[in-house]
């Protein structure tokens, strides 16, 4: 980690952090303890789709009936909480954090999220939580590409498909098979989607966790903060 002086420098100016990848790659443990080092604010992009999916299949929507689907995103109030030590969701004031991890939420997030007005709905929401807050790293899978392509720092974090399906099946105590098909299949489905697919930032750093531990992520993700802070 950098020194005490380094991080109070980097409290003291305004810091934008894009952590793009695939789904196991890390990327919500990392950010959240790098916003914890920047004592900055945490936002995950990925949860507020899984939340209009819940309210969605609430509903009893289709998610492939994208028309019904874009209705939900626009009447839902979604409230988001940015404190990395403890960030929460809430749809219409009812909290949805441990439902919108559930198997259902998870199988039909990704035809949610590549509805075109879904996105629109969301990105902007997204983009007021970044322009209120003074130093925040935010996770998902466009944010340095269509969120904020000026944010002062883009990583994009993956890990071999073995790792990331070990991870995954590790973390939600599921078939480890089963779980690298799934990963397989929501990554296609992001990556192919024609509104703001999965991809790379051109001026991304690329970082592969496949051999890193959490905190050996996160002291080089604060390095590169640091020389992005300098320029």
């Amino acid at each position: 980690m950098g020194s005490a002086s380094e991080a109070g420098r980097v409290s003291e100016q305004r810091c934008v952090v894009a952590v793009d990848g695939p789904s196991g790659s890390g990327k919500s443990t990392v950010s959240r303890r790098l916003a914890v080092a920047l004592d900055g604010r945490y936002l995950d992009t990925g949860a507020m789709y899984r939340a209009v999916t819940w309210a969605v299949l609430r509903d009893g929507i289709d998610p492939a009936d994208a028309e019904s689907v874009a209705k939900i995103a626009d009447n839902v109030v979604l409230t988001v909480g940015t404190d990395p030590r403890d960030p929460h969701i809430s749809v219409d004031d009812t909290p949805v954090d441990g439902p919108i991890r559930g198997p259902e939420v998870t199988a039909a997030v990704s035809p949610v999220a590549a509805v075109p007005a879904v996105r629109a709905r969301l990105v902007a929401q997204q983009r007021q939580i970044i322009a209120a807050e003074p130093r925040i790293v935010v996770e998902g899978r466009d944010i340095g590409t269509v969120v904020a392509p000026d944010a002062d720092l883009k990583v994009y974090l993956t890990a071999s498909e073995a790792e990331r399906g070990r991870r995954r099946s590790l973390e939600n105590a599921a078939d480890l098979a089963a779980t690298v098909a799934d990963l397989a299949r929501r990554d296609k489905i992001d990556s192919t989607r024609a509104a703001d697919p999965l991809r790379r930032a051109d001026d991304a750093v690329v970082l592969d966790s496949t051999e890193l531990g959490i905190d050996e992520v996160v002291a080089r993700l604060k390095t590169l903060v640091d020389e992005a802070t300098r320029r």
